[in-house]
């Protein structure tokens, strides 16, 4: 008999899109993405962070003041869709955990991605987020909150 306890692709692809944003140097806020098919494939994943070539060490990671990230960091959503390198993203669907802000839906509309898998809206009430979900739902960008059976997904690199 086959295995009853195996998690479901929703939980698969919003786990990868967790495990990418560990990859964020972000000291306050990390966020990851994975793109996939209508197929189950993943075509791409990404997470906060600056642009190649722009060091960690050399750019700022204030969230005040006149040198802020928010001038350098490439939202995850972003990445991942640039990551893709062109491959065709029309009809797939982007799992993120947080919310996309309006420049990523921006982004995603022009992608032709047809589906936003989200785990948390942290910033619902914002403008940004508030002009994002009418866009996305303007192009008819379906928005899916993220609903899992699983409490947590534990990866164990000692088993």
């Amino acid at each position: 008999m086959k295995r009853s306890d195996y998690i479901s692709w929703d939980e698969y692809f919003m786990g990868v899109a967790l495990l990418a944003a560990k990859r964020s140097k972000d000291p306050n806020t990390q966020v990851g993405a994975c793109i996939v098919d209508g197929n189950n494939i993943i075509l791409s994943t990404g997470y906060n962070g600056f642009p190649y070539g722009c060091s960690d060490d050399d750019y700022s990671w204030a969230r005040e003041g006149s040198d802020t990230k928010y001038h350098y960091v490439v939202h995850a959503e972003l990445n991942a869709i640039l990551n893709a390198r062109g491959k065709d993203l029309h009809g797939a669907k982007l799992y993120v955990d947080l919310f996309p802000c309006n420049e990523c839906a921006k982004a995603i509309i022009q992608s032709g991605i047809a589906e936003v898998v989200y785990l948390y809206d942290k910033y619902a009430d914002s403008p940004e987020t508030m002009a994002s979900k009418r866009m996305l739902r303007s192009a008819g960008v379906k928005l899916t909150r993220f609903n899992g059976t699983q409490e947590q997904i534990v990866l164990d690199f000692n088993r």
